[in-house]
């Protein structure tokens, strides 16, 4: 995909734009605000831009006159560049450059990092668990008369130096036919072991030379969403991919109230309603790959403790009840079709180990797959959802724990809050002037409502405006008419009824913001209890890596701005986007995780957060923006400072 470079001028700041994004996603990167309520649809007309030189389509409405059109007005959410653009900022009142130049600066998101499969290869890492070799036998004859599975596994032994292999039933009952199908041509399928001491074994065999057509599915199961991919074990490329909704839903939001349900003789519907999702995406990937499902030798799962058990069928009511026992941590290849899903026989299901009831297999599979165990800089891994798990360490030690943050990141207890879906406030800016907002939307399509990176945007800009105070209560005295009081609840108005999808002013409430503030106090006390419990300061932490739905798009800046995450240098900070299925990804691919990850589950040292008594005092420090605390955010406090007392 093309991208090209956007001046805005007066601020003379430069980025980069994709040909297919709208300009004023291209603002929003620079810091750039320009007044845009509807979200990206082209109704309120407010975005207006000048385009000074460059080759642009679109961003011509009803809104603009002939005479703005023809001076290169545009609107900035309806416009696409077509080459390198200049863009100028109309100035809407006679106020000093130098002041509003302060009111700028370039969007900061994490580093966006993923290991390959030409890392794997580079580092003498790629060896997936199943490997497929091609093997023409010589024919048995009177001479040669051994069994067709001595004759196999001998000529395995000779060419290939395998030593101690095993043959499955099923694959026996196969050899015969198989063997002689193609004149003793055929493929192996070999599993190797994790321990390098262990057996390999024959899980299956095909006639003539197949070699080529190997392929693993790697799934994240998660709370909310599953996700698939379908992976070519020669390339090491994603061939296909697909998430859907998991089915459990409908019983609960949530692991607490799914475990609930289970109790209620509802476990076979729990599993019976994840099977059905995950073997919906795997005929999707299948039919979008144009792939022999017969080729697919095997699939890495990857999911919370609870979310493992019910996959499982495993009971999961000790989970919730103190001392907060899973059934197991460690589980052993299972066939696939044992479970229910929809793939061959000889296709073995590789799941995650877990940590704890509430540190489960894709923390672990996040922490494998980010690589943090393998490095001495000591790492905070987060990932950041309903229930939000921490992991501190590198390759040495690691502690972790589970907090439980509320559903706020997500969109729940939030007014108007939604899943990342189209029409959520994803980004947000704030005019420090005209207190006017600049709404992006997932999908550039009409207010719906907001998401959890929206939340956080939109929560941070207003408190470093000062619309807000450190306790998430509005200035009453702010002129403007977004800040208003409706029956008794304080609120801002983000986008007005007239340009919404609902019909109905989409705002954001004090209430609201409370429950983002305990939110975030839940996950940055988190991080502060383990800390103190190893002896550690925020100061010793040399980078963060992030994990989740939202990582990608939230400023770094606003989420230290609002208290939850600690204040470290920007560039230190990663996203690793859905950890769960990089995990899963990774160890379908190099056998070497697998044979390292019970030696670094066995390494993390879990915490139970409700039981450690430094918990709620930090908890309890942590319910103000950013933190009662200030000693520990100095940079945020020199930019309020700076904002809000600007140098001419």
């Amino acid at each position: 995909m093309s991208s090209f470079t956007v001046t805005f001028l007066p601020y003379n700041i430069k980025v980069s734009l994709d040909a297919d994004e709208p300009l004023i996603r291209a603002a929003m990167a620079a810091g750039v605000h320009v007044n845009a309520s509807c979200g990206g649809q082209g109704v309120c007309g407010k975005c207006r831009v000048v385009i000074e030189s460059g080759e642009v389509e679109g961003g011509i409405s009803e809104k603009l006159s002939q005479a703005d059109i023809a001076a290169g007005v545009r609107l900035a959410c309806q416009t696409r560049i077509l080459s390198d653009v200049v863009v100028r900022i109309p100035t809407e009142s006679a106020v000093d450059a130098s002041v509003l130049n302060k009111t700028f600066g370039e969007r900061r998101t994490a580093r966006i990092r993923q290991m390959n499969f030409n890392d794997l290869k580079e580092q003498g890492l790629f060896m997936p668990p199943v490997e497929k070799r091609y093997l023409a036998l010589p024919e048995p004859t009177a001479q040669d008369n051994l069994p067709d599975v001595s004759r196999l596994i001998s000529f395995l032994h000779a060419n290939f130096g395998d030593h101690r292999l095993e043959v499955d039933l099923p694959v026996l009952r196969k050899i015969p036919d198989v063997l002689r199908a193609d004149g003793f041509r055929v493929t192996a399928t070999i599993a190797r072991p994790v321990r390098p001491d262990g057996k390999n074994r024959i899980i299956d065999i095909q006639p003539g030379d197949t070699t080529d057509r190997s392929y693993a599915v790697a799934v994240d199961i998660g709370t909310t969403t599953v996700f698939g991919q379908l992976l070519d074990l020669n390339s090491g490329e994603v061939l296909a991919q697909q998430g859907d909704f998991n089915s459990q839903i409908s019983y609960g939001e949530d692991v607490i109230s799914r475990i609930v349900f289970s109790e209620k003789n509802g476990m076979a519907k729990l599993q019976s309603a994840v099977l059905k999702t995950t073997n919906q995406i795997i005929d999707r990937i299948v039919r979008k790959a144009a792939i022999d499902r017969d080729n697919i030798t095997h699939i890495t799962l990857a999911g919370n403790t609870t979310m493992t058990q019910l996959f499982c069928g495993i009971n999961p009511r000790y989970i919730r009840r103190s001392p907060y026992v899973p059934a197991s941590t460690l589980y052993p290849p299972i066939r696939a079709v044992d479970l229910g899903l929809a793939l061959g026989e000889h296709v073995m299901a590789l799941f995650y180990p877990q940590v704890s009831s509430y540190v489960g297999g894709d923390i672990v599979a996040g922490v494998m797959g980010s690589g943090m165990y393998r490095h001495e800089e000591l790492t905070l891994f987060m990932d950041i959802g309903t229930n939000a798990e921490i992991v501190i360490g590198n390759k040495d030690w690691m502690a972790c724990a589970a907090c439980s943050a509320g559903p706020a990141f997500e969109g729940g207890g939030i007014k108007f809050g939604m899943r990342a879906e189209k029409g959520a406030i994803e980004d947000f800016s704030l005019d420090p002037l005209t207190l006017e907002p600049m709404n992006i939307t997932v999908g550039n399509v009409g207010v719906r409502g907001i998401c959890g990176s929206g939340l956080i945007n939109i929560v941070a800009a207003l408190f470093e405006a000062g619309v807000i105070d450190n306790l998430g209560k509005f200035n009453r005295d702010l002129p403007t008419d977004r800040v208003r009081e409706t029956e008794g609840i304080w609120e801002y108005v983000l986008a007005r009824a007239e340009v919404t999808q609902i019909g109905r002013d989409v705002v954001l409430t004090e209430i609201d913001i409370d429950n983002l503030i305990r939110a975030k106090g839940a996950l940055y006390s988190g991080c502060m209890t383990l800390l103190d419990e190893v002896g550690l300061g925020i100061e010793n932490l040399e980078r963060i890596i992030l994990a989740g739905g939202f990582g990608s798009y939230v400023d770094l800046e606003k989420a230290m701005m609002i208290g939850l995450l600690p204040e470290i240098e920007l560039d230190r900070v990663t996203f690793v986007g859905n950890s769960s299925l990089l995990g899963a990804r990774m160890s379908s691919l190099t056998n070497h995780i697998r044979r390292e990850v019970t030696a670094v589950t066995r390494m993390m040292t879990n915490f139970e957060l409700s039981e450690t008594a430094s918990f709620m005092d930090h908890y309890v420090a942590a319910l103000f923006l950013p933190h009662t605390d200030t000693n520990l955010f100095p940079k945020v406090m020199a930019r309020m400072a700076a904002r809000r007392h600007p140098t001419p």
